[in-house]
């Protein structure tokens, strides 16, 4: 007769309930230093490039003059606060920026997120990188060259006037009708980010489960009822990250373009706070009097971001912080 011996359990230790500990930063960065060493050019490029140079907005209160003391001579509070707010020219180019600002945040916003839903649809893989490649390239072009190929196809006897005289039309002096130039600098910005943009969309839609899709095909949705329901909510947050982005540079419109594309015909139209800070500050040497004008705008910049992150965080859940 065989007698089958039963295990013993081993007794278990008993639980505390106590969370275990976490290591301090200090522990952290002991132990994973190689990797937070990878960080130090980083922030020393955004220490000495990007908050050292916030010292200098002191000048926005006191008087400056070049060649003087480097953070001013003496103090002046407000007094180019006020002179700017109570200038019409101030007025008229901030205005300009915020429709310039505007128009662009309103075309070159959605349309990449179209095109990469477009994109997405494209089953032919030749057919889907001709298109992507097609619509990067202009992003790596400089600035002077696009402003180059403007000045030459809207020029008076440039590819678009000799259409319109084929036509029996008249030419237009595109460049110098201050009427022409908002369209003519949004539809370059179009023309020049929006195939770039889809990359961050395009990424975001690959993280999207699969499965989704064929429960959304079983339940009886069509493609675009797919696209609303699973695609738009999968690529949401990254949606909402880059709108606030955009929103944060809303005032900051291309300077460089504008410099290089408007003229005095145009400045109605076309000038714009960057533009306004360059020939007040740099070509007539009113530092002081451009510092006051850009913490100004700075400050709005910062008041856009909080308040588009805090209506996003009520609204969708989604934000910066």
């Amino acid at each position: 007769m065989t007698m089958t011996r039963t295990p013993q359990r081993v007794a278990e230790p008993p639980t505390t309930g106590l969370r275990p500990r976490r290591r301090t930063w200090g522990q952290a960065l002991r132990r994973d230093w190689q990797l937070y060493s990878l960080a130090v050019l980083p922030l020393l490029f955004f220490l000495i490039f990007r908050y050292l140079p916030m010292i200098g907005n002191v000048i926005a209160f006191r008087r400056y003059e070049p060649g003087g003391d480097l953070l001013g001579e003496y103090w002046v509070g407000l007094r180019y606060f006020e002179m700017f707010l109570n200038d019409p020219t101030f007025w008229q180019v901030f205005a300009n920026t915020v429709i310039i600002g505007g128009l662009t945040l309103l075309f070159c916003f959605p349309l990449p997120i179209v095109l990469a839903l477009l994109l997405n649809e494209v089953r032919t893989r030749w057919l889907k990188g001709f298109v992507q490649t097609i619509s990067y390239l202009p992003h790596f072009l400089s600035i002077v060259v696009i402003a180059g190929l403007i000045f030459q196809t809207l020029a008076v006897d440039g590819v678009v006037n000799q259409g319109l005289r084929a036509l029996g039309q008249d030419p237009v002096a595109f460049m110098q009708d201050p009427a022409w130039f908002r369209t003519i600098y949004v539809s370059s910005e179009v023309w020049q980010t929006v195939g770039w943009g889809t990359i961050l969309y395009l990424a975001a839609l690959t993280t999207i489960d699969n499965d989704l899709y064929e429960q959304a095909s079983i339940d009886g949705a069509n493609r675009w009822r797919q696209t609303w329901h699973v695609t738009l909510p999968g690529i949401r947050p990254t949606m909402i990250t880059l709108l606030i982005l955009n929103i944060g540079t809303f005032l900051a419109v291309g300077f460089e373009k504008i410099l290089l594309l408007y003229n005095p015909l145009t400045y109605s139209t076309g000038d714009v706070v960057a533009t306004y800070l360059y020939r007040v500050g740099i070509v007539s040497g009113s530092f002081s009097y451009a510092a006051a004008i850009g913490l100004f705008e700075s400050l709005i910049g910062l008041a856009l971001v909080l308040g588009a992150n805090t209506i996003s965080r009520r609204t969708v859940g989604t934000s910066l912080w």
